[in-house]
């Protein structure tokens, strides 16, 4: 589903976030971007997300090279993608039904569509009896799940997460990621960044180190049965 070919980042002053990263990520896999603080975790997500464009190298999804990728392009390619913040990114001034609503808003799907959309994400998430509240009325992780449902609402087929548990206390952030497991479950390609190791070791998936701008291990997809039962890799 998403290939990074010899992927390098360089920002403004020539500091170089990433350095010629490739990394295979499988459609239907749990990822974990480990690393120190600045090891290139949160420029892989903005690259995925076309915050940002790879400098050199190419950044494939479905085949399809989006470092390249028209601007007028870039809105509908956003809409297959599902983004958690770990500060949220919530509007105070909505309820958190009209938060979760916001991007079925931007699409133009109907209002029927959109309660029916919204009910159930945050029916999904456990916050349906509170779809009436402002954000501010709402505990951090009552806060996150709501965060997670606009994520989700949209039903992408990638969600990538920046350090979503970064503020919560360790039995809400092991809620948070069962959450994610869920999602992933059913098919849902994850991306998260956490510097957590022992949080994301009880959930699964597979690790990718990155140090210093590089892939430092885990960044092949593991093999399919039918690779394994030709001798491919």
């Amino acid at each position: 589903m998403i290939r990074l070919d010899k992927v390098t980042k360089l920002y403004r002053g020539g500091r170089e976030a990433l350095r010629e990263v490739s990394l295979d990520i499988g459609p239907g896999e749990m990822i974990f971007l480990t690393g120190h603080s600045g090891a290139g975790k949160s420029t892989i997500l903005k690259l995925l997300a076309l915050v940002e464009r790879p400098t050199h190298g190419q950044l494939l999804v479905d085949g399809r090279n989006i470092g390249r990728l028209p601007a007028r392009e870039i809105p509908a390619y956003r809409r297959q993608i599902g983004m958690v913040f770990q500060d949220h990114k919530l509007l105070d001034g909505r309820s958190a039904f009209d938060n979760v609503a916001l991007p079925l808003v931007i699409a133009g799907l109907t209002r029927r569509e959109i309660e029916k959309r919204v009910r159930a994400a945050l029916d999904q998430v456990g916050l349906l009896d509170k779809e009436r509240q402002a954000p501010r009325t709402l505990s951090a992780g009552e806060q996150q799940r709501v965060g997670i449902a606009r994520a989700v609402v949209a039903r992408p087929r990638l969600l990538i997460a920046d350090e979503p548990t970064g503020n919560l206390d360790a039995e809400l952030s092991l809620e948070i990621m069962q959450l994610f497991r869920r999602f992933n479950d059913v098919g849902v390609t994850m991306v998260i960044a956490t510097h957590d190791l022992v949080l994301a070791g009880r959930v699964g998936g597979r690790h990718v180190l990155l140090n210093h701008g590089q892939v430092q291990d885990g960044g092949a997809a593991p093999a399919t049965p039918a690779q394994c039962s030709t001798g491919q890799a």
